[in-house]
């Protein structure tokens, strides 16, 4: 009787686990540049991030390169503001790391709007590196401030659900993550 109830249950696992491995997968089959779009694994769903090489090409080639390292698998949403946006990419999780290398600021025309995703910096706006922001509404006082390099095009839905800050900074108590962070054409087979 618990040898079937086992076998019972690895079946049913195995049957949830290739549907959601075949529902993540048609997510990003049909993507127009998947050298050139993230897919983010958060605990409430997928989210696809459309990035913007030809507007802000030394942060896309940065952000890629930091995500085929592995960098940002595992780091916290560590200040995130209701109505505002959501910021990670610090693997001390505080706001005061990076990955070491600064990046030139690359303003450019696109808006500060629902779904942007964006790199945080210090005062000096050639002080980016490692860390973002995704915003959660419409933030147009930030444009031509902070180098927009992407966009979320799919799964705003889960990055509404990243657990909020407290205060003004809205720094996180147990904040989520992101489980994985991958470029879409690695994926690919």
């Amino acid at each position: 009787m618990l040898k079937t109830i086992k076998i019972i249950v690895l079946v049913l696992f195995i049957s949830l686990s290739s549907s959601w491995t075949s529902e993540g997968k048609n997510l990003y089959t049909n993507v127009k540049d998947p050298e050139n779009t993230l897919l983010m694994q958060l605990k409430d769903g997928d989210v696809l991030i459309e990035m913007y090489p030809q507007d802000a090409p030394q942060h896309v080639a940065r952000i890629k390169e930091l995500v085929r390292q592995g960098f940002y698998n595992g780091l916290k949403f560590h200040r995130v503001i209701d109505g505002f946006m959501a910021q990670t990419g610090d693997p001390l999780g505080n706001g005061t790391g990076g990955s070491g290398q600064k990046i030139r600021a690359e303003f450019n025309n696109h808006s500060h709007k629902r779904g942007t995703v964006s790199m945080a910096r210090a005062a000096d706006p050639d002080s980016a590196d490692s860390q973002f922001f995704i915003c959660f509404d419409d933030a147009g006082f930030l444009d031509h401030q902070y180098t927009v390099w992407g966009e979320v095009v799919s799964g705003m839905e889960a990055v509404d659900k990243i657990k909020r800050g407290r205060g003004p900074n809205g720094m996180v108590y147990d904040p989520d993550e992101i489980i994985s962070l991958s470029v879409v054409s690695d994926l690919q087979e």
